[in-house]
């Protein structure tokens, strides 16, 4: 009868002793071993689990109120953790590449204060490359009548610049 409570003892705390070898223990052994390889991709491998790991424990350590209520919290974070570690399912890898890495790379899904640059303001514009933009954008006809108000202006600019030159002091 002893044996037989240890046992039932056992099968009702697995998540809490399969817990910590799953989640800590295996990966720092496995990234001690990553690290003195030469190999990158054992390395990417548990530095990766290692970012989800902390996004695990962030994600606990905030919702812990709402993760109190679910009783099944613990063998659904093992049955995961496992998923992640073990080599055979690359898990981790997995995960980083379709659901972090995105939120990394594409910086404005990630930093909603981030606003794109306008194109215009990011590259050197020189005097052609502005004037197609604006008959692409507003036709030929536009820019033929903001070439003829510049004309004019710049003109009437010069007329009113040389009579003044010429006016005697006391005008002035």
């Amino acid at each position: 009868m002893g044996s037989g409570s240890f046992l039932k003892v056992l099968a009702n705390n697995f998540d809490v002793l399969a817990g910590p070898l799953v989640s800590l223990a295996y990966p720092l052994y496995a990234s001690v071993r990553a690290i003195e390889t030469k190999s990158p991709v054992d390395d990417q491998q548990w530095l990766t689990y290692w970012v989800l790991y902390s996004f695990i424990t962030l994600f606990e350590l905030t919702f812990a109120p709402v993760i109190e209520w679910l009783p099944f919290w613990s063998y659904a974070k093992l049955f995961f953790n496992c998923w992640l570690v073990l080599p055979c399912f690359h898990g981790a890898a997995y995960v980083y590449d379709h659901f972090v890495r995105p939120m990394f790379v594409n910086r404005q899904i990630v930093n909603v204060w981030y606003v794109p640059r306008k194109e215009s303001i990011s590259k050197p514009d020189d005097v052609l490359s502005a004037a197609e933009r604006y008959i692409e954008q507003n036709g030929p006809e536009a820019f033929e009548k903001l070439i003829s108000k510049s004309t004019k202006a710049s003109s009437s600019k010069r007329s009113m610049t040389r009579s003044s030159t010429h006016q005697p002091a006391y005008l002035c």
